[in-house]
């Protein structure tokens, strides 16, 4: 069926699928690289623990079935190695079906990660990678033409992460309104890169022309996506360059690159061609008639599910990357409804003195992304999602965040555990556990041009209380149970 093809697609299809399986790659090594600290059995919020209060039907996971931790790492290592074959042209080199299945795979196996994750995988960009996979099922491979509707509901998909975020941002926080939010936000975001300090200190008339900048990209041009070639294109390549602005002044973990990845599959391949080497017209294939009904299916469920994320669209009460279902598809996003205009950080120290007194020299953790040391530039990291450091972020501004597993975390750093000082940059006491541990929370702002000037010193901060009061392991009124 003509309708059902879109013929000059076939580039922006291989982009597309190469470029997400990049992104599940990232996802399932950052997996395995911080499971055993954060969710493994001596984990601060432990899976097993967490399957024993959920069912299947809440939480779908083949975790379900069977847990350890080798089980975990097996899957996430399972996944980066399925991803980085895919990423080579593996969907390309097999029949349809088994490619179709390798999409199903990865899918399956990340989806199984999230739905265990609790609070650190409770991430809008997660449910965001699950459902572009789940569309990557449908998209075929070079031994078929690609398909028109799927590639439509990526449009669809990408249309509600832009508009959905412009939205909320005019319903929420004023200084989105009068133009004002990005004197704050570069200083105040989860993790500043390391460029954040020169764009929080841009002309304030700057500030205001990029937020304005940031409204007509993701309320005006998200529309044009669904308009003929070059328009939508041309939208497509508006929302890459914004996306590419905001990659280089913070990290905000695959959530950039993935709407990056998203509008790439807008592109023609009259422009793609150009820049990709070794690329050569591709002559119809055509599509089996089974290919063709599942397509159908899927688009009509997609249609069937947008109902939910339409409905919050319209919605004075928007909800932010909320899911609708336990299988993360068809999702309502948006992020930054309202901006912190101060900014705290939780600065945790230890020591090894018996009894803590005035005199006591306590050394701080430090971690590899969030700000503590104020000589210490920020770094760049994303696509690659530092877990810990986000939460970090959210419990210094409200503890709340902090109840399932900061007592833990403390416990941990009193233990030594090295799995734990994996996720920090330096651990003053890696040859020995400190005797106590304590958390302080303090206030952060950019150094001016004249303080850097002067100090050296990215950040200048002051001390605002105690977030956690010295702990033990044993012998003491304050003792951490066990």
């Amino acid at each position: 069926m003509d309708w059902f093809v879109a013929e000059h697609s076939w580039l922006a299809r291989m982009l597309f699928q190469r470029s997400l399986a990049a992104i599940y790659l990232v996802a399932f090594v950052v997996a395995a690289n911080q499971y055993r600290a954060l969710l493994g059995e001596h984990g601060l919020t432990p899976v097993a623990r967490y399957l024993r209060a959920v069912s299947f039907g809440r939480s779908p996971s083949l975790f379900h079935f069977h847990h350890s931790d080798r089980a975990f790492l097996a899957i996430a290592w399972g996944g980066a190695a399925v991803s980085l074959a895919t990423v080579l042209g593996l969907t390309d080199a097999v029949p349809l079906p088994a490619a179709m299945a390798i999409w199903v795979v990865l899918w399956l196996l990340y989806m199984s990660i999230v739905n265990v994750g609790q609070t650190w995988y409770a991430f809008g960009w997660e449910s965001l990678l699950l459902e572009a996979g789940f569309l990557a099922v449908f998209l075929g491979n070079d031994s078929t033409d690609p398909p028109l509707l799927i590639l439509f509901l990526l449009r669809w998909l990408l249309f509600r992460v832009e508009f959905g975020a412009g939205l909320i941002k005019m319903r929420g926080d004023r200084c989105w309104r009068d133009l004002t939010c990005l004197y704050y936000h570069h200083e105040t975001q989860p993790m500043p890169g390391p460029f954040s300090w020169y764009f929080h200190h841009l002309p304030k008339p700057l500030h205001r022309l990029e937020v304005l900048a940031n409204h007509v990209t993701q309320l005006v041009i998200p529309v044009l996506l669904f308009l003929p070639q070059p328009v939508a294109g041309i939208a497509a390549g508006v929302m890459i360059l914004t996306q590419f602005w905001l990659v280089t002044s913070g990290n905000f973990s695959w959530l950039n690159w993935l709407t990056i990845v998203l509008a790439l599959s807008v592109l023609p391949d009259s422009w793609l061609a150009p820049v990709l080497p070794g690329s050569a017209h591709h002559a119809s294939v055509g599509t089996s008639l089974a290919f063709e009904v599942i397509v159908c299916v899927v688009t009509a469920a997609v249609a069937v599910l947008s109902y939910w994320p339409v409905a919050n669209l319209l919605s004075r009460r928007q909800r932010m990357n909320a899911s609708f279902n336990r299988w993360h598809l068809v999702n309502a996003y948006g992020a930054f409804g309202s901006i912190t205009k101060t900014r705290y950080e939780i600065v945790v120290e230890g020591t090894s003195d018996a009894r803590p007194g005035p005199a006591t020299q306590w050394q701080e953790y430090e971690f590899k992304g969030k700000p503590g040391d104020p000589r210490r530039r920020p770094r760049q990291f994303a696509p690659y999602h530092l877990r810990l450091d986000w939460l970090m972020w959210f419990a210094a501004l409200q503890p709340g965040y902090a109840e399932p597993w900061f007592r833990t975390f403390m416990e941990r750093l009193l233990e030594g555990d090295r799995q734990m000082s994996k996720l920090l940059l330096r651990d003053p006491f890696a040859d020995e556990p400190p005797r106590f541990v304590r958390a302080l929370l303090y206030r952060y702002r950019f150094t001016t041009r004249h303080e850097r000037a002067d100090s050296g010193h990215w950040w200048a901060r002051e001390h605002v209380g105690e977030f956690f009061p010295p702990v033990t392991l044993r012998g003491s009124e304050r003792a951490l149970g066990r």
